[in-house]
């Protein structure tokens, strides 16, 4: 219901014509190419080869998931099993990391996408839960891999629950990012309370009276998935500061464009 509902409201903004945003909201404008450019047929999601279309490109930054193998590696990822995108029914969490690129190497480690794009493309690094346990252990390996990063200028980390954040405290609160579904009111105030980066919701349940509140505060607001130009238009006439999409070539080239008049 929730997709249907998405999709009409996409349809309508899609149609419904919008002031064209100044030129310095367009030159503050951050696209980020959420699982890259991929179409899932010749171009898999969170691969290496979608993030490099969009950093060959000159994006502003991707979004890719983070799982863990059951020897305690990340990898990038999106989904508990693999069977949707690769066509190989393996659960990440119940294979060793040379199993799983034995079978699928098309699946990156967190490790190499951070050292091939960490610097020059800024990461918005989503953490997915499991019931691995070994906070400890893990939170160092994350520390290792980011360890020539700087937290919050080069990524950023994401998260459906805030407890996951547990793993990236060497990151500070100034790193995470909460991502709300349907209890956004509720995200918001505890954002503001712990003084993170921002928060990010969709964008019906964005509204002005929040995005000020959170920039009074200095922190800033993202929102998905921007598909259109009007769409766009929409979120950065009214102040939100991080677009997520599935589209980052076709916004990025109406950012171009609109910078080229």
């Amino acid at each position: 219901m929730k997709v249907v509902a998405q999709k009409l409201a996409d349809t309508w903004f899609l149609l419904l014509p919008r002031r064209q945003p100044s030129l310095q909201v367009i030159l503050n404008c951050k696209i980020i190419s959420h699982r890259g450019e991929h179409d899932n047929r010749q171009i898999k999601e969170n691969t290496m080869v979608a993030f490099a279309r969009i950093a060959e490109a000159g994006g502003w930054g991707i979004e890719f998931d983070v799982r863990w193998t059951r020897d305690l590696q990340p990898v990038v990822i999106h989904d508990s099993n693999t069977m949707r995108v690769f066509g190989i029914d393996l659960e990440v969490a119940a294979v060793d990391l040379h199993e799983l690129r034995q079978q699928l190497p098309e699946i990156p480690t967190l490790e190499e996408v951070v050292a091939r794009f960490g610097g020059n493309t800024h990461l918005m690094v989503e953490l997915k839960s499991d019931q691995l346990g070994a906070v400890a252990s893990r939170a160092d390996r994350l520390r290792e891999i980011f360890s020539a990063l700087t937290a919050g200028d080069d990524y950023h980390f994401l998260s459906l629950q805030l407890d996951l954040f547990e793993l990236v405290k060497f990151a500070g609160d100034q790193a995470c990012l909460p991502v709300a579904e349907l209890n956004l009111g509720n995200f918001s105030r505890k954002v503001l309370t712990r003084n993170l980066a921002g928060v990010c919701g969709q964008y019906l349940l964005l509204n002005r009276a929040l995005i000020q509140r959170h920039h009074r505060q200095g922190q800033k607001l993202g929102t998905g998935f921007i598909a259109s130009r009007f769409c766009l238009y929409r979120e950065l006439n009214r102040g939100v500061d991080w677009i997520f999409t599935n589209h980052a070539l076709k916004l990025g080239a109406i950012r171009q464009e609109l910078l080229k008049r």
